[in-house]
């Protein structure tokens, strides 16, 4: 059975009226509880990321200063949210959520997340409300331990995992795969090995159609032992960051799609929440529960 990886670590305060919607961590929690997807008893706390595997991703020159609270005010404007010791502790905990989300579906087929995503954390540095890259951490760490062989990363936020692509530029282990709208934010793209830029206001029938066409090929090409998936909901219509179109059972669609793939190759996945920036947090929500009740339909 999935298990559910979350801490109270995530949900910290942010200044009134801040773009990013840190209240979605609780309340996803509470509405899979309301509406009986996920039994109390499959929630746990991960814990803090050590910093061995955090060093094994980031330059230890960018841990400490984001450890000790040394961040510059310019490092601080381009990560797009206050400094302080609650999002370190939060950070630490969310890479430990996807650590252990993907040693759990090791054992259990699938792990996940109420987290994590945070693709847009470089080696030396965080962007986008990003400070560590949990998927390039936890990533890191099962190849450390001899625990996969090939990693196949399936990043469908609707922006570009540059700092997971970034990362592992030069680590044939890890094949970057990034399907995103072209049009948007980084403006300055690195290279995933795979990418897939789509044009801004692509629907559900283009986008179903572009992902059925790439992945499966991808499988094959790669043949990967492990999959990180990506989930982030700002692909909808109604996301004020997104420039896509996708209807909420587009992006539900798109969940059973790839985990069926990953079900049906018998290939683990660690699922990661990522972006989502609707105007109404409930469409935020309904999304993001929307992976979860997918998840327990698949795996369950």
């Amino acid at each position: 059975m999935p298990c559910l990886a979350t801490s109270e670590r995530y949900s910290i305060r942010l200044p009134e009226g801040h773009r990013f919607p840190i209240a979605k961590y609780s309340l996803i929690r509470e509405q899979l509880l309301w509406q009986g997807i996920a039994p109390p008893q499959d929630f746990y706390d991960p814990g803090l990321c050590a910093e061995e595997d955090i060093l094994r991703v980031h330059s230890p020159d960018y841990w400490q200063r984001v450890r000790d609270l040394q961040l510059t005010p310019a490092e601080v404007r381009r990560l797009g949210l206050p400094q302080s010791a609650e999002l370190m502790w939060r950070s630490l905990s969310s890479s430990a959520g996807t650590v252990q989300s993907a040693r759990r579906a090791l054992l259990q087929g699938i792990g996940m997340s109420l987290a994590g995503g945070t693709h847009h954390a470089f080696r030396d540095r965080g962007e986008g409300f990003c400070v560590l890259n949990d998927i390039a951490i936890a990533a890191a760490h099962l190849l450390h331990h001899h625990l996969v062989r090939q990693v196949l990363v399936v990043d469908l936020d609707v922006h570009q995992g540059d700092g997971t692509a970034s990362i592992f530029r030069q680590e044939p282990r890890v094949f970057t795969f990034s399907m995103h709208a072209g049009a948007n934010y980084p403006l300055r793209k690195e290279q995933s090995d795979l990418d897939v830029p789509l044009a801004v206001g692509t629907d559900d029938a283009t986008y179903l159609q572009t992902l059925h066409r790439v992945l499966p090929a991808l499988l094959e090409q790669v043949q990967p032992d492990f999959i990180f998936f990506q989930a982030g909901v700002d692909v909808l219509a109604t996301d004020k960051l997104g420039k896509l179109a996708l209807t909420q059972a587009g992006c539900r669609q798109r969940d059973e799609f790839v985990l069926g793939l990953c079900r049906q190759h018998q290939i683990p996945v660690a699922v990661s929440m990522g972006g989502g920036y609707s105007e109404q947090l409930r469409d935020i929500v309904d999304a993001h529960c929307n992976t979860f009740q997918v998840a327990y339909n698949v795996f369950g």
